[in-house]
């Protein structure tokens, strides 16, 4: 391996790059992959960034995208303007185009409404680094700007921004030590619904080699769902669903009209269903030509190899954020159970698989199952059904932090895939005493840089015989897939996309 520069440049297609030498690796933060889509490209598919002369820098990162107001998320976004919504962030230990090193490209979560690739939790040193690949990170448009139903856009905004990243990996990728031909994506929940949908986008065919899927949302929705919530957001500002009235609204105003109807979704039930019992006003749209159908029904990629799992927990989470941890009555149970349990009889079929579980457990089993866990296992057995070779697996390790109330819950992958303990919203989780952490951390890294190597993470394949899944916690285990009882529950079920209803 040659020593990293202090300054390191790699000439691309589009022009040279001076990155900054790090601990080792040779760091390129904020290079666009294709144009700002504003002006006369809002709400269009993306466009090829245009080339530049001389030498750009590439040492800060790109801003976000327009952001949600979830967790703060708007508030970075005006810290951080810029029309460069569309960049790459790449870590690479040997730069230069004899490397040849595998690639994993990173597509990070956030209900499709938030998300960017500047966050500390997603920085890809410690990855890259003891991995020995190459990592990369970008943004894409979320929320209305990427993902509403608009009249005059392509549907799947942010999907197709995801494949003109793949694009510009495959396109460019060796310059920085990478092998194209070596390419894993991997993400995780709604960077996890990416990467189901990319295995079924024709756009996206041949520009990965391996997937890698936690926890994987069920959300996906129909045109027709996603075109009334469109209008919807749309309406908070007193105009129609169309890129006419759109384009030249404040993108930071647009987003706040996704919050107000996101605000009041409870309210629209009787229409919108499971997507506004569960606050879920972004998701892929089924449209028929980005997205042929759901992950499940239209899987292309069965030549990819894929990793999928999800946390045993992953309820847990979002109790916590609402309250309710602890206070679940018969009555929210017994409405989860009838408004996400499978089937006319998927209630009684919970209660009786849990004869002992009270409304705590029943609510946080059947949001889990329906959101994460179901989709994650049915992704693994529909691309075995399909022909490909899957693993799968799940994080059963307790999180210590904030006194253990979290359990083994949505997000706590991350910290542990990256590597970054410290740092980040997701290592509050870990807490303090990081040494456990820590191991199981170096075990987890360890699976996906030796899958994106080779294509094997070190546990056997999933198959609907003997269901072997790969156990992450102090003590590792592989064994017959552990939420068997859920399993039979979902087993026909097929994760349609969700409908509109009563219009």
């Amino acid at each position: 391996m040659t020593a990293v520069a202090p300054r390191p440049e790699v000439r691309t297609p589009a022009g040279t790059l001076r990155g900054s030498g790090e601990a080792g690796l040779a760091v390129f933060r904020g290079i666009p992959f294709a144009e700002p889509p504003v002006g006369a490209l809002r709400f269009a598919a993306p466009q090829p960034v245009r080339a530049w002369d001389g030498v750009r820098e590439a040492v800060s990162y790109g801003p976000p995208p327009p952001q949600a107001g979830a967790f703060g998320m708007d508030e970075l976004a005006k810290d951080a303007p810029g029309e460069d919504w569309l960049t790459v962030n790449v870590w690479s230990p040997e730069p230069g185009p004899a490397a040849g090193l595998p690639v994993m490209v990173w597509i990070q979560g956030g209900a499709y409404g938030i998300g960017t690739s500047g966050l500390p939790e997603y920085d890809g040193a410690r990855l890259a680094r003891d991995g020995g690949v190459v990592v990369v990170t970008f943004n894409y448009r979320v929320g209305v700007e990427g993902f509403a139903q608009l009249d005059g856009a392509p549907a799947n905004r942010g999907l197709l921004d995801q494949v003109a990243a793949l694009r510009w990996v495959h396109d460019t990728i060796r310059a920085f030590g990478g092998d194209p031909g070596r390419v894993t994506v991997f993400g995780e929940s709604a960077g996890g619904g990416s990467v189901a949908a990319l295995l079924a986008m024709p756009r996206a065919a041949g520009l990965f080699r391996r997937a890698i899927a936690q926890s994987v949302p069920g959300t996906f929705f129909s045109p027709e769902l996603a075109a009334d919530i469109g209008a919807a957001f749309a309406a908070e500002l007193g105009l129609r669903p169309t890129v006419a009235d759109l384009s030249d609204v404040d993108p930071a105003l647009l987003a706040a009209a996704g919050d107000a109807v996101t605000e009041g979704i409870g309210g629209r039930a009787h229409d919108w269903g499971q997507a506004a019992h569960r606050s879920i006003p972004f998701a892929p749209v089924v449209d028929g030509d980005v997205l042929p159908g759901t992950p499940w029904q239209a899987l292309a990629g069965r030549d990819v190899e894929l990793v999928v799992g999800h946390t045993r927990d992953e309820q847990r989470l979002f109790t916590v954020i609402e309250g309710i941890l602890g206070q679940v009555t018969p009555e929210q149970a017994a409405t989860a159970l009838e408004v996400f349990a499978p089937g006319p009889d998927g209630a009684r079929r919970y209660r009786d698989g849990f004869p002992d579980a009270g409304p705590d457990e029943l609510y946080e089993l059947v949001h889990s199952d329906w959101l994460f866990r179901m989709p994650s296992l049915h992704l693994a057995e529909a691309h075995v059904a399909a022909g490909g070779r899957a693993h799968l697996y799940e994080l059963t390790w307790p999180a210590p932090g904030m006194g253990g109330a979290f359990g083994a819950c949505h997000g706590l992958d991350v910290p542990l895939v990256f590597g970054n303990l410290d740092r980040g919203g997701p290592a509050a989780l870990i807490g303090q005493d990081t040494a456990e952490a820590a191991e199981l951390s170096a075990r987890m890294r360890a699976a996906w840089t030796a899958f994106a190597t080779c294509g094997d993470p070190g546990w056997p394949a999933y198959d609907t015989a003997r269901r072997l899944t790969q156990l992450f916690d102090t003590t590792p285990a592989v064994a017959a897939y552990p939420e068997e009882v859920s399993r039979r529950i979902w087993q026909d079920h097929s994760f349609p996309a969700l409908p509109l209803l009563n219009r």
